[in-house]
């Protein structure tokens, strides 16, 4: 009896070993989300659509928020209204009115003429030359090529410079494939605030905390998220806001006034959201990068040209730190537990699903089998990645098939992730090499 309870108890203290260890790391990802969920209110006074769905999954969050700050606000050589009129001319490609509506928002926040806001021909001539390359890499990025770079950087009208053009193919891509994100999250409806989400932020329901948040939290966040709340919401909000940063020792960024910020936000908004404006030659878009065509437009082989081998370098080379930032979210979404779709298969699955992005704009693994993606991903699931990628505003239709049924809240947004990422990625290879042929002519 004393050998066989010894036997015993060794796999019994294994398992409280390891549901301890599950306990720890769940509460430390749920503290994670909620210091994100902190920073988020304090920086903009409320929690957009967003951050609440990237909140199921907070170590990608905070990537992704880091780098979308330091491509908007951080040092860089495009001014800052520039970059806000870039990403909406960027989001209205895909029809996105939430996406426009929040940059047309920055965009007079940060002191930019709101004649530009008439539509694309109100823009100066330096910002209009940008559309061509936009056009392409939103649509067709196969196409990108030297030419497009050498128009923008010796013949357009008060030509860019190389570090100004990255920076804007940088957001360019960053725009086209967080619009992906935003119709596949079922967020455009939404804008510019989300109905139903007044009590509580997407980071509890992730971290299994259905309860109500810590009580300071609770009202911030549900007044924060309630765009209907009366001035008197709007100053206590503000005064928790204050208060949350004073305890934290942080002084008010750049003197900007929350009030300001966040009425402004909730009052442009809506008045500058019609994307058709800000678009030329709306005919154009997705096409099939069909095989036949292989020989007119050349499979772009990640063997002579990779993100880890060539674009990280460039990029990092000539826009400071942009490289490891972006990095650093291919590697973070691709690493997130391998529970999206198929328990054991993980792994197998999310490759498939990268690949099958890229696949789809002429990007080719020597080294991959794609008989897996078939194998792996079913029709539906197939046809969702390839509307959510290519033509996202489809998406809106309540009538497209959405393959969510066997997926829980957090494998939904671990898709809709994937497929952001692997397009931003696809995105900046094209442009990239463009860029390069271009400095080696």
């Amino acid at each position: 009896m004393i050998i066989c309870t010894k036997k015993m108890d060794y796999p019994i203290g294994n398992q409280c070993q390891r549901v301890q260890n599950q306990v720890v790391k769940m509460s430390s990802e749920k503290e994670r989300s909620q210091l994100l969920c902190v920073k988020a209110l304090a920086s903009r006074g409320r929690l957009d659509s967003i951050t609440q769905q990237m909140g199921y999954h907070p170590q990608y969050l905070e990537s992704f928020l880091r780098t979308q700050h330091y491509i908007l606000h951080m040092d860089g050589p495009l001014p800052l209204h520039y970059r806000h009129y870039i990403a909406i001319m960027a989001a209205a490609r895909h029809h996105c009115r939430y996406l426009v509506s929040l940059h047309s928002a920055h965009f007079l926040r940060v002191g930019g003429d709101p004649l530009w806001l008439q539509g694309l021909d109100s823009a100066p001539p330096r910002l209009r030359s940008l559309d061509q390359l936009n056009k392409v890499l939103a649509h067709r990025p196969w196409l990108t090529a030297r030419q497009h770079i050498e128009a923008l950087l010796k013949i357009a009208e008060q030509c860019w410079s190389l570090a100004e053009l990255v920076q804007a193919v940088v957001l360019l891509a960053h725009c086209h494939a967080l619009a992906s994100f935003v119709f596949g999250a079922g967020l455009e409806q939404d804008t510019p605030e989300p109905p139903g989400l007044a009590s509580y932020c997407f980071c509890d329901a992730a971290n299994g905390n259905a309860a109500a948040p810590p009580e300071g939290l609770r009202s911030a966040r549900r007044r924060s998220l309630d765009s209907s709340c009366e001035g008197g919401c709007l100053q206590e909000r503000i005064q928790w806001v204050q208060e949350e940063k004073e305890r934290r020792g942080e002084r008010r960024i750049n003197a900007q006034p929350l009030l300001y910020t966040e009425l402004e936000e909730e009052e442009e908004a809506p008045c500058c959201a019609d994307p058709s404006r800000f678009v030329s030659d709306p005919e154009f878009g997705y096409q099939d990068f069909d095989r036949r065509e292989e020989d007119h437009f050349q499979v772009f082989r990640v063997q002579d040209y990779s993100w880890e081998d060539h674009g990280f370098s460039l990029v990092n080379r000539l826009y400071s730190d942009i490289g490891h930032l972006l990095d650093d979210r291919f590697r973070t979404v691709t690493s997130l537990p391998n529970s999206v779709l198929s328990g054991g298969q993980g792994s197998e699955v999310k490759r498939a699903i990268w690949n099958y992005i890229h696949w789809m704009f002429g990007i080719r693994y020597d080294d991959y089998d794609y008989g897996e993606v078939n194998h792996l991903l079913e029709r539906n699931l197939k046809l969702y990645i390839k509307t959510v990628t290519c033509y996202p505003d489809k998406t809106k239709s309540q009538l497209f098939p959405r393959p969510w049924k066997p997926l829980k809240p957090a494998e939904k947004v671990h898709v809709n992730l994937l497929i952001m990422e692997a397009r931003l990625q696809a995105e900046l290879l094209y442009a990239l090499r463009a860029i390069t042929q271009y400095m080696i002519a």
